[in-house]
């Protein structure tokens, strides 16, 4: 396959082990510890500790105890609970 002018082959594959093609950056696991529906945000703690602010939109319903993965701030997919 011919890259498109102005793109480099490199760029045009995925590498799934080093990350996402655009920003390098990899989901990271995070429990849901509160929710705020209306906004559609949730409290989320890394496995770290560190705790940040999630959009959750595409992986509702989301509940406190739920495990996500998360990619630049949103939410990509729900893993479940972490009690199961």
């Amino acid at each position: 396959m011919t890259p498109a002018l102005g793109v480099t082959a490199a760029a045009s594959e995925c590498d799934h082990d080093t990350g996402c093609i655009t920003c390098g950056d990899r989901a990271e696991q995070a429990r849901v510890l509160s929710l705020d529906e209306a906004l559609g945000l949730a409290l989320c703690a890394g496995e770290d500790g560190s705790t940040e602010t999630v959009e959750v939109a595409l992986v509702a319903p989301v509940a406190p105890g739920d495990i996500l993965l998360v990619h630049a701030g949103t939410a990509i997919a729900n893993v479940g609970d972490a009690a199961a």
